[in-house]
């Protein structure tokens, strides 16, 4: 069910994206306010039970109407579902877009349009920003937002959903993602209050589920990239950063493209980032998607036959 599951989900969101600003997304927004106001005052306990509400429970949830059309309806409401909140919780066209407008200015030649794209996406001073690290910027938070929102979601689904529980890995991947995200926003009238405590727990939980997905994304980007060089950076990198798992991912794609992403010495001669390595992380990404959907359906075939 895995496989039918995400190439479904993928064709349909391929086909009609959510929007950025949806129902979905504007209704777990309003679950972790109303959640964190409720649940956080403070203490390390309620901090821990406050997460294991804003994000457990709804993959609990989840879980219990993948089972309950299983057993009342038959496997192909469970599918209907599965894809469902799949296509929920996959962002692949939610960030591309910013991504080719901006590739598309840079070869064009249009740099002033580049920034103001760049500004609009990722929130930043681009000002001053030369050619290259407009190409760096783009990089990295394009390799970032692929993982976030398509590989690490397909990691937690497929893990949980061997074990039955359908599709509350997808959902337990994404509201951790959201809400670390959320704890780290500027405070602002609009935004929650939330105690040192539940930002810890937040962070500190997020950390632990990305753990396994952050590397099992890097080993992709390393198998369809350049291996060696991707290896050997990662290597070195968590040997002066162990736990760092976004600077982990990055430094692997630096070496499966032979690139520049990071402020940090590691990369050594690596060319600085060029326009035709835009090109080069979209062959990356998709060989990635390819090489995930093979292994699931030898995976399903291999389910089938035993």
């Amino acid at each position: 069910m895995s496989f039918i599951s995400i190439l479904f989900a993928l064709l349909i969101e391929q086909a009609r994206p959510l929007k950025p600003m949806n129902k979905v997304h504007g209704r777990s927004r309003n679950w972790v306010i109303w959640v964190t106001r409720h649940l956080d005052t403070g203490q390390w306990g309620h901090a821990w039970l406050t997460w294991a509400a804003v994000v457990l429970a709804p993959a609990v949830l989840c879980a219990f109407v993948h089972w309950t059309l299983l057993l009342s309806s038959g496997w192909l409401a469970a599918l209907a579902w599965n894809v469902l909140v799949l296509y929920w919780t996959l962002g692949f066209r939610q960030f591309s877009h910013h991504f080719t407008g901006i590739r598309d200015a840079l070869e064009a030649g249009d740099e002033e349009l580049a920034r103001t794209l760049l500004v609009q996406w990722m929130r930043i001073d681009a000002s001053e920003l030369p050619r290259s690290e407009i190409v760096r910027q783009v990089l990295s938070h394009s390799v970032m937002s692929a993982h976030r929102r398509v590989f690490g979601v397909f990691a937690w689904y497929s893990f949980l959903s061997a074990f039955g529980l359908g599709p509350a890995g997808a959902v337990v991947y994404r509201l951790a993602e959201y809400f670390s995200v959320l704890v780290s926003m500027p405070v602002n009238a609009s935004s929650p209050l939330m105690s040192r405590a539940l930002k810890g727990a937040a962070l500190g939980a997020w950390g632990t589920v990305d753990w396994v997905p952050s590397r099992i994304t890097a080993l992709g980007f390393a198998f369809v990239g350049s291996f060696e060089e991707a290896i050997d950076r990662w290597r070195k990198y968590e040997l002066l950063r162990p736990g760092d798992n976004d600077g982990i991912l990055l430094a692997a794609t630096a070496g499966a493209l032979n690139v520049q992403l990071t402020a940090d010495d590691l990369q050594g001669g690596a060319p600085q980032a060029q326009t035709e390595h835009l090109r080069a992380l979209v062959g990356l990404v998709w060989r990635t998607v390819v090489m995930w959907m093979v292994i699931l359906a030898l995976l399903s075939l291999a389910r089938l036959l035993g």
